[in-house]
């Protein structure tokens, strides 16, 4: 038969000790096949254990930590009771300001403690597994599709690089690298037993103070186009003075050295001149008294 308690006022129910106001010491136990509050339900206490199947809820949002005050001290998330194995536990590390995927020994908390700060020294960080194939530029991936595309590009001994012309090249293990942009600056750069760089462009060099070859007795080479020459608009100054003669070849070598007869110190080789013997370039004055002494 069923029965209706009515009442306009408040109506507790206090067991034990807790009739008087205190917390009680005893237990309501209700036995029924179903429990319906048709209202708002406040449960003031330290801990809720459910020893159900399944727990179905409406709710859109659950909020955690509730009550929470501080900002970037509280870890707040949801530990998964692994019974005989580590506890994992899903968590936002308010310190680091991430989310974590972790175990952690059954012993360090559970829900029935209180507000704790999860300690790094106890976590395993443990892997999530996601969808193979990613449809996003924002979506995360595997290790399998990352590896798939990686082997798909090759060994990564091959690449090509190319400047904002669209021109490039494509570099094998010891080939040469090309950078080439709008300007038409490139850059070739050799591996192996040759190492050079080679500079082209077709803009005007400015504010250049030094050229320097810093490789042992090796050539700088100034060379113009086809039957085009190198200009040099201004004084050519010879810093230091060359001790010894340098080798005789086909072409003309100038060099400055102790001044002599000639009165320059300007001296040139060449192996069509002389048989290659050094001589000394005659200053004007030298040339006129030359001429006056042999009449």
């Amino acid at each position: 038969m069923a029965k209706t308690l009515r009442t306009s006022g408040d109506y507790k129910i206090k067991t034990g000790a807790g009739y008087n106001g205190g917390a009680g010491s005893n237990t309501i136990d209700l036995d029924s096949r179903y429990v319906r509050i048709r209202g708002d339900l406040t449960v003031d206490g330290d801990q809720i254990v459910q020893n159900v199947t399944n727990t179905t809820i409406e709710d859109q949002f659950i909020e955690v930590n509730r009550n929470n005050s501080t900002a970037g001290t509280e870890d707040s998330g949801i530990i998964f009771n692994g019974g005989s194995s580590d506890n994992a536990i899903m968590f936002f590390d308010a310190d680091r300001n991430e989310f974590v995927m972790a175990t952690t020994p059954t012993n360090l908390q559970d829900g029935s403690t209180t507000k704790f700060e999860v300690p790094d020294g106890n976590l395993t960080y443990r892997n999530i597994r996601v969808a193979t194939t990613p449809t996003d530029l924002n979506h995360a991936t595997s290790k399998n599709y990352v590896d798939t595309q990686i082997s798909a590009i090759g060994s990564m001994q091959s690449f090509d690089i190319v400047g904002d012309d669209s021109t490039g090249a494509s570099v094998t293990d010891g080939q040469d690298v090309q950078f080439t942009g709008g300007t038409n600056l490139s850059a070739n750069v050799t591996s192996g037993s040759t190492h050079f760089v080679t500079l082209s462009l077709s803009q005007n060099l400015t504010d250049i103070h030094s050229v320097t070859n810093s490789s042992t007795n090796a050539d700088l080479t100034l060379s113009a186009n086809s039957s085009g020459s190198v200009v040099i608009d201004d004084v050519i100054t010879f810093n230091a003075n060359r001790s010894g003669d340098p080798s005789a070849t086909s072409v003309t070598k100038i060099w400055a050295q102790t001044p002599s007869g000639g009165g320059t110190g300007i001296y040139f080789n060449n192996t069509s001149v002389s048989s290659g013997a050094a001589g000394e370039m005659i200053s004007k004055s030298k040339a006129t008294a030359l001429a006056i002494a042999l009449g």
